[in-house]
């Protein structure tokens, strides 16, 4: 969905659908598994525009520990100002308070790269299975959340052998 800002007077109100193929998010660990439905307003100011709304999607993520997958709605809510690009910008130092403040190449606005960069910006660092999820063994790569490995009992780190004969 593509905005011309240089034809919008005061505010526009959108509501739409993406998806997955359409955003091409490219992360292995995370999945759309529902269109990513954003709702919202974009608001034109005489010095810059602002593009305010939520993002809400299902999702799987892999767990961080055991990579099982873990479904979860995904919600984002977003407010993002655009000011056109200007020659001074290139060249001009970003303050604190800019940093929320993206360039236009043009006069026009694609919501659904909006969409995407949110929702890549916003993904979890870490996300769990559950709170005291046990992970995979680094010896055979089992998910110690479901057997009980035994490969860390077999292995004794030959410098306490000798702890072992005492009793």
């Amino acid at each position: 969905m593509i905005i011309d800002l240089g034809n919008l007077e005061g505010s526009l109100q959108f509501d739409f659908s993406v998806t997955a193929d359409e955003l091409d998010l490219g992360t292995g660990d995370f999945r759309l598994l529902s269109d990513a439905k954003a709702a919202g307003e974009v608001l034109k100011h005489i010095a810059q525009t602002d593009v305010v709304g939520t993002i809400n999607a299902d999702a799987e993520f892999d767990c961080t520990r055991c990579l099982s997958p873990v479904r979860q709605d995904f919600v984002v809510a977003f407010d993002v100002a655009y000011i056109t690009e200007i020659p001074e910008a290139a060249t001009a130092e970003i303050e604190p308070g800019d940093l929320d403040t993206d360039l236009l190449a043009d006069e026009s606005l694609d919501l659904k790269e909006v969409v995407r960069e949110q929702i890549l910006l916003n993904l979890p660092e870490q996300i769990f299975c559950k709170e005291d999820c046990r992970g995979l063994c680094q010896k055979c790569g089992a998910n110690r959340n479901l057997i009980n490995c035994i490969c860390e009992e077999k292995e004794i780190d030959p410098r306490w052998s000798a702890l072992k004969n005492l009793k």
